[in-house]
Order: C-alpha cells, then sequence, then structure tokens
C-alpha cells in the first residue's frame, strides 16, 4: 500500500538473493531469485524491498513473474534479459520495461534510471536474452 501523497513510482529490478538496493542485478527476467522494488519519489528512493520469484512452469512465458510484479503495483521494470512473450506480458499489463544490462547492482541500475541513462524497450525491439 502507498500511503505516500507524493508520485510515487515504483520500479522492480531482477536480483540476486538478498535482494534490496546492494544486490547483483540478475541476469534473466523469469529465472532471476527475487524482484528488488524500489519506490522512487522526485528522484529519491524512499522504500525498498524484496519479493521472491515464483517459478514459473514451462510454456508460461513469464505470466508468473509479470502477475508478481502487478499485484505490487509495480510500473516499471529493468531487465537485462527478457524474451519476447514475457515483454509482451510486461507491456500489456502497463508496465514500462527498460534495459539496465550493464549495471552489476540494484542501485547502480535505480540510479541510472533515475540519471535517465536507461534505454526503453518496447514491442519492437529484440529479445536481450
Amino acid at each position: 500500500m502507498r500511503d505516500d501523497p507524493r508520485e510515487i513510482l515504483r520500479l522492480a529490478v531482477p536480483s540476486d538473493l538478498p535482494g534490496g538496493l546492494d544486490a547483483a542485478r540478475s541476469g534473466h527476467f523469469g529465472r532471476s531469485p527475487s524482484f528488488t522494488i524500489v519506490d522512487i519519489v522526485d528522484d529519491v528512493v524512499v522504500n525498498a524491498f524484496m519479493v521472491p520469484n515464483q517459478p514459473h512452469p514451462k510454456g508460461d512465458h513469464g505470466l508468473t513473474q509479470v502477475l508478481t510484479l502487478g499485484e505490487n503495483s509495480v510500473d516499471v521494470v529493468i531487465v537485462a534479459g527478457i524474451g519476447s512473450k514475457p515483454l509482451l506480458t510486461c507491456l500489456q499489463a502497463g508496465m514500462r520495461v527498460f534495459a539496465g544490462e550493464d549495471r552489476a547492482t540494484v542501485r547502480a541500475v535505480i540510479q541510472a534510471f533515475i540519471d535517465a541513462e536507461l534505454v526503453p524497450v518496447g514491442n519492437d525491439a529484440t529479445a536481450l536474452h
């Protein structure tokens, strides 16, 4: 639940355990051990927490992960790798997707987003893995 009356932007970054800002960024959306979810207000991180990633059955195409992010009201996903079907599912769910493959930690990924250094990934983009 978002109690802050200011405009909050909620980002998710696939991350290695234990999650959090100092966790390593995971290289694969569907198989990441967790998602670190970060709330940003006026370009400042105001909250961060981890949610475990659920295994997805064969043929799921990332739907399990997108549902998890949707249940956590995620606005933006920053990935290092994502297949075309999970990408499309994120976009259809109203989540913007950005490429952050060259950043080692969640903190570095988030800072690159704040600094407008990341490239959006869209329907016509090539999958990143």
